[in-house]
C-alpha cells in the first residue's frame, strides 16, 4: 500500500515513540487493509470455523500426531503456510502485516494456532532469512505448501530464558563431511510430525550457538511421547534426543556461532506474531461471552441487562480494540522499515532481519500486552459463563487453559518487560536514541515553577495528547533518576525495570489506540466513531491507573526525602486529566456489543 503515510513512517525508529510525537495520519490502522487482505482474513476465519472448531475435542485428545499434520496439510493447500514466503519459492510474498493478519484470524484455533505459528514462524523463517540459496531452494517450497512441516529446537532442560547456555554439542566428523550432534531438546512444538528441525548446538568449545537444518530421516533422532500439558493439549510437544545424528556440513544455517543471533531475531518476530494471534483468541473469547450473556437468563431477564456483566464485556472490548491498534501499528512500522532498507540496496532477507531487530522494543511490549489481553478476556469470559464456564462443555474452559502458555512462550513476560526497557537504555548509551537530552529537559522542568494557566483543550484529543506527553515525561523522569543513581548496575534492578516496562507498555498502547481513533475520525467524522472513541478513552483511563501505580512504585523503590517528594509531585503533575465517567461510557460500549451480539470492530 503506497501512501504518504507510509513514506513518512519510514523514518520511525524502534523506541522512538517515547521521545517523538506521532501524527495520526502517519500510522497504519486495521481499517487501512485492502480488499485482498480482508479476503485473506476471511479465508483464515472460514478455515477455523469449518476445519478446527468442530474438531477441537478430537484435536485435543488425538492419540497420534497424524490429525494435526493433516490439518497443517489442509491449511497448506490454501496457501496459508506461504503467505510471507517469496513467490520464487512457491509462496505469496505478501507484506508483513498480511502475515500478521493470518496469525490474527487463525488465533482462535487453540492448539492448531500454536502448530501454525511454530511452522510458519520459528520453523520456516530461519531458513527464509538466514539460509543460503541452495537451502532456500530445497526447503522453502515444501514448507510453503505444507508437504514438509517444521519445528524449532532451542530449549533444553537447563537452558530456558538463557538459551545460549545450551549443552547440545556438534563435532565435525573425521572426513569433514558431517557434524555429529548429541544433545536433548525439550518443549518442541510440532516435534512428533515435523519433517525439518531447526536445531541449535555448540561446536566444540564455542561460546555461542550454531544453527543446523536437520531432516527427520537423518539417523540418530528419537523422541519421547507427547507432553501432558495444562492447555494446548492438541499441540504436539515433545522432548527430542539427538544421538550421534549425522548432519551434512552444508546444512549449517548461516555461519558458525551465529545461532544465538538467529534465535534472538526470530524470537522478535515470534513475539509480535504471538501478540496478534493472542488478540485473535481474545476476540473469540469475548464473542463467546457476549453470546452467552444474551442467551443466559436470570431473574427472568438476559444477564446482559445487568450492569456488572455489561461492564465486563465493555472493558474487555476496549482492551482488545487497543491491542489491535498497537499490533498493526508495529506491523506496518516493520514493513515500512523493510521497504526503506531495500530502497537503500539491501537484499530482502537482510532488510527484514534489520527491521525486526530495529523494532525489538515494540515486539517485546506487544508480546506482553497481547498475552495479558488474552488472559483477561478468557478469565472474564469464564466469569460471565459462571459455573458453566468451569465445565469442559463450554468453549471458554478450553480457552482459559490454552491462554496461560502465552505468557511463557517466546520469552516469559518478565524477560520481555526487562528486555524492552533494557534495549532502550542500551540504545541510549550508544547514541542511537536521544533519551538523555529529553530526560535532562524533564529534570529541569521538574524544578521549574508549574504553569498554572488553563490550557486550550478545544481540539480533538488535545487533553489526552497532553496526558500522553506527560506520561512520557514521567518515564524519562523515573528512568533518568534511576540511571543516575545506579549507573552501570541499573540493569540489575529488575523490579524497577519491571515498573518502567509497565509504564512503557501503557503509554505505547494508549497512544496507539488514540491515534487509530483520531485517524478514523479524520476519515469518517466524529459522530460515526462514537463507540471507537469511547473505547479509546476507557482504555486510556484504565491504562493511567496502571501507569501511575507503576510510577509511584518505581520512585519509592529508590528515591528518598526531597528527591522522592519532588518526583512523586512531578508524577502527579505530568499525569493530570479530567476524570471520565466510566460507568456511562462503558454502558454505551456494552450496548453496541449487545445490539450486534458480537465484537463488531474486526475487519471481517
Amino acid at each position: 500500500m503506497e501512501t504518504v503515510q507510509n513514506k513518512e513512517a519510514e523514518l520511525v525508529k524502534g523506541g522512538e515513540f517515547l521521545i517523538k510525537e506521532t501524527l495520526a495520519h502517519t500510522v497504519f490502522i486495521p481499517e487501512d487493509f485492502t480488499e485482498e487482505q480482508r479476503m485473506l482474513a476471511q479465508t483464515c476465519k472460514d478455515f477455523i470455523a469449518k476445519e478446527i472448531t468442530p474438531r477441537l475435542d478430537e484435536i485435543d485428545y488425538a492419540k497420534s500426531p497424524e490429525l494435526m499434520s493433516s490439518l497443517m496439510s489442509k491449511v497448506g493447500e490454501l496457501g496459508l503456510l506461504g503467505i510471507g514466503v517469496p513467490t520464487e519459492y512457491g509462496g505469496f510474498g505478501m507484506d508483513f502485516n498480511s502475515t500478521m493478519l493470518a496469525a490474527d484470524y487463525l488465533g482462535s484455533g487453540h492448539s492448531f494456532a500454536v502448530a501454525f505459528s511454530a511452522h510458519t514462524g520459528i520453523g520456516t523463517l530461519p531458513i527464509q532469512y538466514y539460509g543460503n540459496a541452495e537451502q532456500r531452494a530445497k526447503y522453502l517450497p515444501k514448507l510453503a505448501t505444507g508437504e514438509w512441516k517444521a519445528a524449532y529446537c532451542l530449549t533444553e532442560p537447563d537452558s530456558g530464558s538463557d538459551a545460549n547456555s545450551g549443552k547440545t554439542k556438534a563435532v565435525l566428523s573425521e572426513d569433514g563431511k558431517h557434524y555429529i550432534i548429541n544433545g536433548q531438546k525439550m518443549w518442541i512444538t510440532n516435534g512428533g510430525f515435523a519433517d525439518v528441525f531447526i536445531v541449535f548446538a555448540k561446536i566444540d568449545s564455542d561460546k555461542n550457538l550454531t544453527a543446523f537444518i536437520i531432516e527427520k530421516d537423518f539417523a540418530g533422532i528419537t523422541m519421547n511421547e507427547p507432553e501432558k500439558k495444562m492447555g494446548i493439549k492438541g499441540s504436539d510437544t515433545r522432548q527430542i534426543f539427538f544421538n550421534d545424528c549425522k548432519v551434512p556440513v552444508e546444512n549449517m544455517l548461516s555461519s558458525r556461532e551465529n545461532g544465538f543471533k538467529i534465535a534472538v531475531n526470530i524470537l522478535n518476530i515470534g513475539r509480535i506474531k504471538l501478540s496478534v494471534s493472542a488478540n485473535g483468541g481474545a476476540r473469540a473469547a469475548l464473542n463467546h461471552a457476549i453470546n452467552y450473556a444474551h442467551e443466559r437468563k436470570q431473574f427472568g431477564v438476559s444477564i446482559n441487562k445487568f450492569g456488572a456483566i455489561r461492564q465486563k464485556l465493555a472493558l474487555v472490548a476496549s482492551r482488545v480494540y487497543a491491542t489491535d491498534s498497537a499490533n498493526y501499528r508495529v506491523g506496518q512500522n516493520i514493513e515500512n522499515a523493510i521497504q526503506a532498507y531495500m530502497a537503500q540496496g539491501m537484499d530482502e532477507a537482510t532488510a527484514k532481519l534489520k527491521s525486526f531487530e530495529q523494532f525489538a522494543i515494540e515486539c517485546a511490549i506487544m508480546k506482553v500486552h497481547g498475552s495479558e489481553t488474552l488472559d483477561l478476556s478468557t478469565d472474564e469470559a469464564v466469569q460471565v459463563y459462571g459455573g458453566m464456564g468451569y465445565s469442559a462443555e463450554s468453549p471458554v474452559e478450553r480457552a482459559y487453559r490454552d491462554s496461560r502458555i502465552n505468557r511463557i512462550f517466546e520469552g516469559t513476560n518478565e524477560i520481555n518487560r526487562i528486555l524492552a526497557v533494557g534495549t532502550i537504555l542500551k540504545r541510549a548509551m550508544k547514541g542511537e536514541l536521544d533519551i538523555l537530552g529529553p530526560a535532562q529537559a524533564v529534570a529541569k522542568e521538574l524544578m521549574s515553577v508549574p504553569d498554572f494557566t488553563t490550557p486550550d483543550y478545544s481540539e480533538l484529543f488535545s487533553a489526552e495528547k497532553a496526558l500522553l506527553k506527560g506520561m512520557k515525561k514521567s518515564i524519562l523522569m523515573v528512568a533518568g533518576a534511576a540511571a543516575q543513581k545506579f549507573g552501570a548496575k541499573f540493569a540489575d534492578e529488575q523490579e524497577i525495570m519491571m515498573y518502567l516496562a509497565d509504564m512503557l507498555i501503557e503509554v505505547f498502547v494508549s497512544e496507539s489506540v488514540l491515534l487509530r481513533v483520531e485517524k478514523l475520525i479524520q476519515l469518517r467524522g466524529e459522530k460515526a466513531c462514537q463507540t471507537e472513541k469511547d473505547m479509546a478513552l476507557v482504555y486510556l483511563h484504565e491504562s493511567l491507573d496502571v501507569f501511575t501505580k507503576a510510577g509511584r512504585d518505581a520512585v519509592n523503590s529508590f528515591a528518598t526525602a526531597d528527591e522522592q517528594r519532588a518526583m512523586l509531585m512531578g508524577l502527579r503533575r505530568f499525569t493530570k486529566i479530567d476524570p471520565l465517567n466510566k460507568k456511562e461510557t462503558l454502558q454505551r460500549v456494552a450496548q453496541v456489543l449487545i445490539d450486534k451480539n458480537e465484537f463488531p470492530f474486526a475487519i471481517v
